[in-house]
């Protein structure tokens, strides 16, 4: 089965074979095996799970400390029921198949390839820049390192760290159990390049690409960076925006602490196709008050030093 970044997408690759008269049923690992690289169907790869650091990656029962069972997700995320089954059962299934998207509208969006979501174990190389930092602040929740700042434009932004992620190892050491400081300290530590970051990426996060209208509308309102309502008849509505999510990226761009204003112009300013990254509000607010005190306080004035 195809699968495709938007609902628009679809439509124009549906369009598009029955002009070709190729409307026959299209097994998915044929689209993605065949398509030669001039395709006008970019293919975008998932990095599948490692194997030898499956066992770094925990069943997904718990989340900085918040029970993730059938019941707590039933009452507080249910449209997610499904998703967290099929995660609890095959995140450890190693990944044969490459997966990807056929995109011929979004395919040239810059910001569908940085706001790609792999639901596994991601591995990293960052660099430090000019000022010998990466651009990342880090948290020790519940014995487990966790992504509270990334600086803009940082080495760290550009290799696609992000809030809430977390951090398994760094370079081959396992930094379960240890505190804040100690990871600060590797990182001051390491080399300038080639600094290898294993990460597990933050759990029910969604990735929706949307296209704007005649007058520039994507088709839904937020307030403090959360998902009010939809727009009927819009691309959101269209490709299922949800109520009650939190906005964390745009085009792959951090949107965590910006004010609602600056949200929007990013939003203005991007191109014809928006990529956005959203997370129910429910583990957002989890998430933001275990990084509650000082930290997420500089994190929303754009104050606080990074490493």
């Amino acid at each position: 089965m195809s699968l495709y970044p938007s609902l628009e997408d679809m439509k124009v690759d549906q369009m598009y074979k029955a002009q070709l008269g190729q409307m026959q049923p299209q097994s998915f690992s044929e689209s993605t095996a065949s398509a030669p690289l001039s395709s006008p169907y970019p293919s975008f790869n998932t990095m599948p799970v490692p194997a030898n650091n499956r066992e770094l990656y925990p069943a997904l029962g718990e989340f900085m400390g918040l029970e993730l069972s059938q019941a707590i997700i039933a009452e507080n995320m249910p449209e997610y029921l499904q998703v967290a089954s099929l995660q609890q059962r095959e995140l450890f299934l190693p990944q044969t198949t490459a997966t990807g998207l056929i995109a011929p509208v979004s395919g040239q969006s810059v910001g569908l390839h940085r706001a790609e979501v792999t639901h596994g174990i991601r591995e990293l190389i960052l660099c430090k820049d000019k000022d010998g930092k990466v651009g990342v602040r880090v948290k020790a929740i519940n014995k487990g390192i966790f992504v509270s700042v990334v600086v803009e434009k940082s080495p760290a932004a550009l290799a696609g760290l992000r809030f809430g992620d977390q951090i398994l190892q760094i370079n081959n050491e396992n930094v379960a159990g240890y505190t804040m400081d100690k990871v600060h300290d590797l990182f001051k530590k390491s080399p300038v390049n080639g600094i290898k970051v294993i990460v597990r990426d933050r759990p029910f996060e969604r990735t929706i690409t949307l296209h704007k209208d005649s007058v520039g509308c994507i088709g839904f309102q937020f307030k403090n960076g959360k998902i009010t309502a939809i727009v009927k008849d819009s691309s959101a509505a269209r490709n299922g925006v949800l109520t009650d999510h939190q906005l964390l990226e745009v085009d792959g761009q951090n949107v965590i602490g910006l004010k609602d204003k600056q949200i929007s112009s990013i939003i203005e300013n991007a191109g014809q196709v928006v990529t956005i990254t959203v997370i129910p509000s429910f583990l957002y607010d989890h998430m933001v008050k275990k990084m509650a005190g000082s930290l997420l306080k500089d994190l929303m004035d754009h104050s606080v030093p990074s490493l």
